[in-house]
């Protein structure tokens, strides 16, 4: 007998979709709850979370599956569920309403509003009865209810304030001075104080990758070459590869860690988060030439194309921090598993990934213990303690990864968030592009353009719309600010490493509509919202990086580069405003404004611009775009130019280069002087890396 289901079994996300045999009276977010609340004259129960988010399914078994618990939830309120990753101007605007009223936030973010849609009261998770110092659901939903009922005067007090508050968040002052390199320096430095010395990482736990922030280290080094700067990231990005945040079977990282060592994490898995820490370790490897880093870099893309990648070409969202009901199980390893699968080799195993009989790990509430594989020693150190040789000790370990890897697929899987989300997507394409640069691998660049392809036959709608969200066939929620900042930056990542005109085109027809549906004209900067899109209590528009970068941050930067490509000031002026509006907060506010401080950057150093010209399937072509990737450099532009099209698009500086004797050569300028043509990849490698070129 099947079990009654509620409105959300005709949703397409997958989160929602998890909660339609609730015994709740769900609705999705809409006119129908809005009119129901208004006509009853009842308060909104707004529940916003995600479909990998362990907490979410921690409090739907508790009391969303609670009959008793339901039955006040529908008798009191209009009951409303929301997938934060559709809709991330409503998770935005509440959000910021939760951390008003209790200093925090997280998911599941729990709101009451008006029928108006007037946040009055929220927070985060509340479990069924009172614990952990927090107050019981079913009391928290009486006192709401009631006052609600009782208390209107004060209901309307709290609203008035809250949207107030929500509307002071996004009135951001430009700045009236110069905007300043020493803004970069200051944020470094204030930044790097704050970095565990033992562990790597931003503060203590819970510890999160922080990715703009060590983007900004490593762009600093490479200006002040500060090497405390650059000992920051290389401790954080190898103590991250070695930790349990990271699937030391699978690839891939997880969300974060509990705790400061990088040991024990939350083990969903998110693309951003991947996506994002791709391009990192790889500039980690190219200042250091550390393998591991490259390593991690590689497992990682692989891991997204063996896990996450749809048929047709996108990338899936999430993947599930539980599974059969419980945080890690597909993950996390018994004692006697590892003698089981590798009777030969069970101790050197064990050694390496430190599983032991007492475990590190135990579920909530579970008394049994089991273990998360990490890693303290190195191969070589390895090798050493069993006197074996490390090449021997190499091959045990990779037998042993593939034999471990094929027992936990086995397992009953975590469940995957299969929608596609077009920001997340060009942040994968991103992250693809790079890794076909820096590792010389042309299947990553492939999957970087089917991505594409998909983005423009499923999201992407006529005069440059795009839509949110896809799954199942069917494209929903016009998209917002990051979508189509950026899948700018992306298409132009893809036209600098083809050289094909049609993605500089669509990065131009998204640069348009940023600044047509987008752009403050008033005051500068980018609304998270199109101007068209639905009324909402607040419109936000917001400088800080969360656990993607800052739309912002990625318009300005899209729009800079742009702007240089097509020799139209409009973009750069855009770009231009949007960085002093939030120069105060720039200064400020450094750990929440990193990515828009990288920038900024950009903005004031001239950028470095390489034009390889010659036909982009070429060998020497080819060979000429990786040697000009193979060295970091900071606000680097990289463009492969056929010489054979008539509209060829090349920086305005390096217009008019040309084959040299008939082969590929590449152009080098930076604040108006430009280097002679070089041929060979060594030289165009040693140029990058000379300091007139950094």
């Amino acid at each position: 007998m099947s079990r009654p289901t509620n409105r959300l079994a005709y949703e397409q996300s997958p989160y929602l979709r998890q909660h339609a045999h609730n015994p709740v009276d769900w609705f999705p977010w809409g006119r129908e709850a809005l009119d129901k609340a208004r006509r009853e004259d009842k308060p909104i129960l707004l529940s916003i979370g995600y479909s990998a988010c362990h907490w979410c399914h921690v409090m739907e078994r508790e009391s969303f599956e609670n009959e008793a618990i339901a039955q006040r939830m529908n008798d009191l309120f209009v009951n409303v569920k929301v997938d934060r990753e559709e809709r991330p101007d409503l998770d935005t605007i509440y959000m910021n309403a939760v951390q008003m009223l209790t200093g925090a936030g997280g998911w599941p973010l729990t709101v009451f509003l008006t029928p108006e849609g007037k946040p009055f009261y929220g927070g985060t998770y509340f479990p069924p009865t009172d614990r952990y110092g927090r107050p019981g659901f079913p009391r928290v939903l009486e006192a709401i209810a009631r006052a609600y009922r009782e208390s209107p005067e004060e209901v309307e007090k709290a609203t008035r304030q809250l949207v107030d508050g929500l509307r002071r968040l996004s009135e951001f002052e430009p700045s009236d001075g110069a905007l300043r390199a020493e803004t970069v320096a200051r944020a470094a430095e204030a930044l790097l104080a704050h970095v565990d010395r033992e562990h790597g990482g931003i503060g203590s736990a819970p510890k999160f990758p922080n990715v703009p922030v060590l983007a900004l280290f490593l762009r600093r080094h490479h200006a002040a070459r500060r090497p405390e700067l650059l000992d920051a990231v290389t401790l954080t990005l190898t103590r991250m590869a070695r930790g349990g945040i990271y699937d030391q079977l699978g690839g891939g990282f997880h969300r974060y860690s509990v705790d400061a060592e990088w040991l024990v994490p939350h083990f969903e898995k998110m693309l951003y988060d991947n996506a994002q820490l791709v391009p990192l370790y790889l500039d980690a490897h190219l200042v250091t030439r550390e393998p591991l880093f490259r390593r991690i870099a590689v497992e990682t893309l692989d891991y997204l194309l063996r896990e996450m990648t749809h048929p047709e070409g996108g990338f899936f969202s999430t993947q599930d921090a539980d599974s059969e009901g419980e945080e890690g199980k597909f993950y996390v390893w018994r004692y006697e598993e590892i003698a089981r699968l590798l009777p030969d080799d069970a101790d050197l195993v064990r050694r390496y990934y430190e599983v032991d009989e007492i475990g590190n790990f135990a579920e909530p509430g579970h008394t049994e213990r089991k273990s998360i594989l990490h890693v303290k020693l190195t191969v070589d150190e390895l090798a050493r303690a069993f006197r074996r040789g490390p090449a021997d000790v190499g091959d045990v370990l990779a037998r042993a990864r593939d034999v471990l890897l094929r027992a936990r697929s086995e397992r009953v899987w975590p469940g995957r968030d299969d929608k596609i989300l077009t920001s997340w997507n060009a942040l994968a394409i991103r992250a693809f592009v790079r890794g076909a640069a820096v590792v010389g691998e042309a299947r990553y660049l492939e999957a970087a353009l089917r991505a594409s392809d998909f983005v423009d036959r499923n999201l992407a709608q006529p005069g440059a719309r795009l839509m949110r969200t896809w799954k199942d066939g069917i494209a929903k929620y016009d998209a917002y600010l990051d979508d189509y900042a950026f899948l700018a930056a992306a298409r132009l990542d893809l036209f600098g490493a083809t050289g094909d005109s049609r993605h500089l085109a669509s990065t131009r027809e998204l640069g348009d509509a940023l600044l047509d549906r987008f752009l403050d004209p008033e005051r500068g900067g980018f609304f998270f919202t199109a101007r068209n899109h639905e009324a909402l209590v607040d419109r936000p528009k917001t400088a800080f990086d969360g656990s993607i970068p800052s739309g912002n941050a990625i318009a300005a930067e899209a729009l800079l580069r742009l702007g240089l490509l097509t020799g139209e000031a409009r973009y750069r002026d855009a770009a231009e405003r949007t960085l002093a509006l939030f120069a105060s907060q720039m200064e400020r506010q450094p750990f929440g404004t990193a990515s828009l401080i990288g920038v900024l950057d950009d903005f004031l150093a001239p950028p470095t611009e390489v034009v390889v010209v010659g036909a982009p399937g070429d060998e020497a072509t080819r060979s000429l775009a990786a040697a000009a990737e193979s060295v970091y450099v900071p606000n680097k532009v990289v463009v492969i130019s056929d010489p054979a099209l008539a509209d060829r698009h090349v920086p305005e500086a390096l217009q008019g280069r040309s084959l040299v004797d008939g082969r590929p050569a590449a152009y080098v300028c930076r604040a108006l002087a430009c280097s002679p043509p070089v041929t060979e990849p060594a030289d165009l490698a040693e140029l990058l890396a000379s300091p007139a070129s950094s």
